[in-house]
């Protein structure tokens, strides 16, 4: 499953999109995030499952746009520090 974490408003859709079904636990992609809007968590859209995943924490959903500002580039789109670290490629951003 896709889980979308974020926003829409008038600038833009600002999401983080974390494939469930792709994301294998390691956690790697926590520590890579410099603004530390990543977490491992019981998969919320899943509540059957006790798998950990990959989420966006609650505090950082409605402002991702400018807390993964200093990740994105000012120009071209090379690989974020959080996707670089998923090996089975589970992150993708939006914007």
């Amino acid at each position: 499953m896709i889980a979308n974490y974020g926003y829409k408003d008038g600038s833009g859709e600002f999401f983080i999109s974390i494939d469930t079904d792709r994301c294998n636990s390691c956690g790697e992609c926590v520590p890579a995030c410099p603004p530390k809007v990543l977490e491992m968590a019981t998969d919320e859209y899943d509540p059957l499952s006790e798998k950990t995943v990959a989420t966006v924490r609650e505090e950082e959903r409605k402002k991702i746009k400018y807390t993964c500002a200093p990740c994105k580039p000012a120009s071209g789109r090379g690989a974020l520090p959080c996707m670089a670290a998923c090996e089975p490629g589970a992150i993708a951003h939006s914007w």
